[in-house]
C-alpha cells in the first residue's frame, strides 16, 4: 500500500503535477486568524472568504463538526477547509481537537479528491492549535486518503519532522 510522503517545506506551495487540494482543520466557531490559516490567508483570499460566509450561513448549510467545504484558489488547486476542531483552545477545557470529525471530513475529502483525480496536501492537520496528536491523525489520512489510492504530502516547516505538534505556521488547526 502506498505511504504518506512527508516533506521539508510549505503546504500553501504544493510539490508535484496534476490537481492539488491543501486540505486543512477549522474550528467550529468561525475564527480564522491563527496558525496555518494565516499563511493559507497570505496566499489567496478565497478560502477564508468562503469559510466566513459557510460560517454566517450555517443555519441553511452543513457547517459544523466533520464538514468540508472546498474551495478553488487556481485551475487545478483547491483549499479544503475541515472542520474538526471544537471552538479554540482557551481555559482548561482540553484540546478543541475532535478526531472524529477529522475522520468524517477526510471521507469527503477522499470523494473529492478522487472526482477531481488530485493528490493532497496538508501540515500536520489538527495537531497545532487544534492541540492534537500525530499518532491519533496520520492512521485516520491512511485510512481514508491513501488506502483509496490517493496521493498524500505532508508539509513540515522546521525540523520537528516525526513528532507531535509541529510549528507555529507551518503546522495548522
Amino acid at each position: 500500500m502506498p505511504e504518506i510522503t512527508f516533506v521539508r517545506g510549505d503546504a500553501t506551495t504544493p510539490q508535484g503535477k496534476g490537481p492539488k487540494i491543501i486540505a486543512h482543520v477549522c474550528n467550529d466557531i468561525g475564527g480564522w486568524g491563527k496558525g496555518f490559516v494565516l499563511a493559507l490567508s497570505r496566499r489567496w483570499p478565497e478560502p477564508e472568504r468562503a469559510y466566513r460566509a459557510w460560517h454566517r450561513d450555517r443555519a441553511h448549510n452543513d457547517f459544523g463538526l466533520g464538514a468540508l467545504q472546498l474551495v478553488p484558489v487556481g485551475p487545478r488547486t483547491w483549499v479544503a477547509n475541515m472542520v474538526g476542531q471544537r471552538g479554540t483552545r482557551t481555559g482548561g477545557k482540553g484540546v478543541p481537537v475532535r478526531y472524529e470529525a477529522i475522520d468524517t471530513a477526510l471521507a469527503g475529502l477522499a470523494d473529492r479528491a478522487l472526482e477531481l483525480r488530485a493528490s493532497v496536501h496538508m501540515p500536520r492537520i489538527g495537531c497545532g492549535l487544534a492541540g492534537g496528536i500525530w499518532s491519533r491523525v496520520e492512521p485516520l489520512v491512511t485510512g481514508r486518503l491513501v488506502a483509496r489510492g490517493i496521493a498524500v504530502t505532508v508539509y513540515d516547516l522546521g525540523d520537528h519532522a516525526g513528532n507531535g505538534a509541529g510549528g507555529p505556521a507551518g503546522v495548522g488547526g
